[in-house]
């Protein structure tokens, strides 16, 4: 093999024209159309990650889904979960083997067949948020108001003694 026969560019055999010179893909019309659906696709699917950052994931609203705020201190963990236009009969909160389940369903208000353009997000949605085995269930403080969902789970005796500080040296 010739090093002529790696590049990408051709030369006119005829000694009256001048040479030219072009791409590969101008030659074959197959690489081009592979080419420009790759390129086609490539913009569908980034204006998707730019709009809706959560399209993709298996639930509905995506992995992200309600928004939570989780703190935790020596006595108690406590979670925060913003779940807007819901009510709390569309919510359900399950603790199960160490993960606190959220879930539920986000209605249509209406059905609105002229409907061009809506960035609401409708549908059902499952958040699991592994809280640990060391919970009292029966103590667990539930509260819903104006689209918050604040949740307290109290920890065992045996989960708070086993709480320890570690000096870090410098």
């Amino acid at each position: 093999m010739n090093v002529r026969d790696l590049i990408p560019w051709g030369r006119n055999t005829s000694t009256s024209q001048a040479p030219t010179v072009y791409r590969e893909d101008e030659r074959n019309p197959f690489l081009s159309l592979h080419r420009e659906v790759n390129r086609l696709f490539d913009d569908v699917f980034r204006s998707f990650d730019r709009n809706l950052p959560a399209l993709g994931a298996l639930s509905g609203f995506g992995a992200g889904w309600p928004s939570v705020e989780i703190s935790e201190t020596d006595k108690e963990i406590r979670i925060t979960a913003e779940v807007p236009g819901l009510e709390e009969k569309d919510i359900e909160v399950l603790l199960d083997d160490g993960v606190l389940t959220l879930r539920g369903e986000k209605r249509s208000e209406t059905e609105d067949k002229e409907k061009q353009f809506s960035e609401r997000i409708y549908g059902r949605f499952e958040r699991r948020i592994p809280v640990g085995t060391e919970i009292v269930e029966d103590k667990i403080d539930a509260r819903f108001k104006n689209g918050v969902l604040n949740l307290v789970l109290p920890k065992t005796e045996k989960a708070q003694s086993q709480v320890r500080r570690i000096a870090i040296n410098s």
